[in-house]
């Protein structure tokens, strides 16, 4: 597979020591999701790979091991399976949005890039989906 071009709009700075942030990311998580238009897709759960940016504050006090003083890619990763699987989404950006949402509502996430594909659709097609970016307002 090709490495990723990362695309990076004006303002969002991922991981910058001057800007005091850091880049966390939960990469190519596959979940099986109730999402689709069509009736065979509100039936039956399709895999759909999920990936995740988030700029992260780096907290002021000095470097320490412990994990109260940075943000968790557990819950996001638990969130991201559970709201998956809990509830139909008929578009890949309805989800996209959610989880952009849920990421956005920790305080020391200034910013989100997700990323929706789903992975079975076209035979010819690796995956089919939507990428979103959202700044903390």
């Amino acid at each position: 597979m090709a490495p990723e071009t990362t695309h990076r709009r004006p303002g969002m700075t991922w991981a910058s020591e001057p800007a005091g942030t850091r880049h966390l990311f939960v990469r190519d998580l596959i979940v099986e999701a109730r999402i689709g238009v069509y009736d065979v897709e509100k039936i039956k759960p399709q895999r759909v790979r999920l990936n995740l940016d988030l700029t992260v504050a780096v907290p002021d006090q000095a470097m320490s091991d412990d994990i109260s003083t940075v943000v968790s890619y557990e819950p996001l990763v638990r969130h991201a399976r559970d709201l998956a699987r809990r509830e139909h989404h008929e578009l890949v950006e309805t989800l996209a949005e959610k989880l952009a949402a849920f990421c956005l509502d920790h305080p020391m996430v200034h910013g989100v890039r997700v990323r929706v594909e789903k992975l079975d659709i076209f035979p010819d097609a690796a995956a089919v989906g939507v990428e979103i970016e959202r700044l903390k307002r």
